[in-house]
């Protein structure tokens, strides 16, 4: 992108314009010399001082020089922003990289580089640089860092230009922005084995045939490079032309990660808060999933899904596991409390029998909910839940009559409908939940005397 110092002097107006502009621009320095100069002009008058009259017009008319000089000036600047990377976890780190290059075949004067970033990324970074040389360039960078997840502008760029003598400064932005993305902490996860997982390209491997029986073959004409074994005889006399035996079909594992993110379900704000830990969490479970090659997708309460409803809803094959990946990251980064009051919509959502490993991370439960979750098991081969209380998040009493009582009661609820389910303390880490939830699976907790109930974050 290309910036101008002066915009084109095209009429009367842009002309009065400009003078303003000019003038605004006079610095603190500059507003004195004008005001001197003005001063001592008048007490020449007065007193009848030719010499000081003369001094009077020295001091005034260097700031109106100093501006007009610099307004008529035009540089031809060149700027370019990069990110590293542009989409950082919570927490950590990011560099911006500003580039300027000087495409005119004249120096620049002393340039005061700034740009803008949102408050909660820190303070607006400031660079002063020298001279720059026709065909010139230089470089600086920056490092911005949040704690709370979103999507954040950067830009526009501005340019503060001076003169030598500090009489005058104007201020020029360039047009474009970018956007830093920064996405939930994602947790590594153990790779354990839970119910419900269907034997594809998860840990079983097992393949679904194609084939039914040899009266059943499906078969298709041959293509260059077939192994000459798959060749159908039977059919090849049929229809005339060489046919081939169909390859089986791997059937690939399913996961669904439903994301409670209902306003009254969840209390307090911040990075600390039960909200974020959930987000945190469903982010860890699709990350963890699609590396171990399942087809997974993001569902909330409202019952919208991502990557969206193609064929079935899935995505993760391999060529698409990063654009996945990518495209449930940046909806997670911008996620927020949704209006509803309950999760019949993602309850709709749920075809029956076909949905694989159902993991849901649920805020507070009324008894009618807490059945409507109840309810979904009978639509996944297998369910895993994670109930985050936000009466246990928060510091302040409220007078609650006992949560703990209340959550062992949903927990009771979810296990009786065949949930792996499990609450979360304030401070529990996801692993030990994940590593939890495998060990109830296998009834390791219940068979050593383990504690089965709300608390779930230690290890058995």
């Amino acid at each position: 992108m290309t910036l101008g110092a002066a915009p084109a002097d095209t009429g009367r107006s842009d002309r009065s314009g400009g003078v303003r502009t000019a003038l605004a621009g006079l610095t603190t320095r500059g507003r004195s010399f004008l005001a001197a100069g003005l001063a001592a002009a008048v007490c020449a008058y007065v007193l009848g001082q030719p010499d000081l009259l003369r001094v009077g017009m020295l001091l005034a008319a260097l700031p109106l020089i100093c501006a007009a000089v610099l307004f008529r000036t035009r540089y031809r600047v060149a700027g370019s922003r990069r990110l590293s990377p542009a989409r950082v976890p919570a927490g950590s780190e990011a560099r911006v990289h500003l580039r300027m290059d000087n495409v005119s075949r004249l120096p620049t004067g002393l340039l005061m580089l700034q740009d803008r970033v949102p408050y909660v990324l820190g303070p607006r970074p400031r660079f002063v640089l020298d001279r720059v040389e026709a065909g010139g360039r230089r470089e600086v960078s920056y490092r911005v860092r949040s704690d709370l997840r979103g999507r954040y502008p950067l830009g526009p760029l501005q340019l503060r230009l001076t003169d030598p003598f500090g009489m005058c400064e104007l201020t020029r932005s360039f047009s474009s922005s970018d956007t830093l993305t920064v996405i939930p902490r994602v947790e590594a996860l153990p790779p354990v084995r839970l119910a419900g997982e269907a034997k594809g390209y998860g840990d079983g491997r097992q393949r679904s045939l194609a084939l039914a029986g040899e009266d059943d073959v499906i078969p298709r004409g041959y293509r260059y490079g077939d192994d000459l074994r798959r060749v159908h005889w039977r059919s090849t006399a049929r229809y005339g032309e060489l046919m081939v035996r169909r390859e089986e079909q791997p059937q690939r594992s399913r996961c669904t990660v439903l994301l409670d993110t209902r306003a009254p379900a969840y209390r307090g704000a911040g990075p600390d808060s039960a909200f974020e830990w959930a987000v945190g969490g469903a982010a860890s479970v699709l990350v963890h999933m699609l590396e171990r090659g399942f087809s997974v997708r993001l569902l909330t309460d409202t019952g919208s899904s991502v990557p969206g409803e193609g064929a079935d809803g899935f995505a993760g094959a391999n060529q698409e596991s990063a654009d996945a990946a990518g495209l449930m990251m940046d909806t997670l980064a911008v996620i927020d409390h949704s209006d509803g009051t309950g999760l019949s919509r993602a309850y709709d959502v749920l075809r029956g029998g076909n949905e694989g490993l159902l993991v849901a991370f649920f805020g507070d439960l009324d008894e009618e909910q807490a059945a409507v979750a109840a309810r979904m098991r009978q639509r996944s081969g297998g369910a895993v839940a994670f109930l985050l209380d936000s009466e246990t998040w928060v510091r302040e009493p409220n007078g609650a009559p006992d949560p703990m009582k209340r959550q062992t009661e949903r927990l009771r609820m979810l296990r009786e409908a065949g949930w792996t389910a499990l609450g979360v303390p304030r401070g529990t880490s996801l692993e030990a939940l994940w590593r939890q939830a495998d060990r109830e699976r296998t009834g390791v907790v219940a068979a050593a005397g383990g504690p089965t109930g709300t608390g779930g974050g230690g290890t058995a």
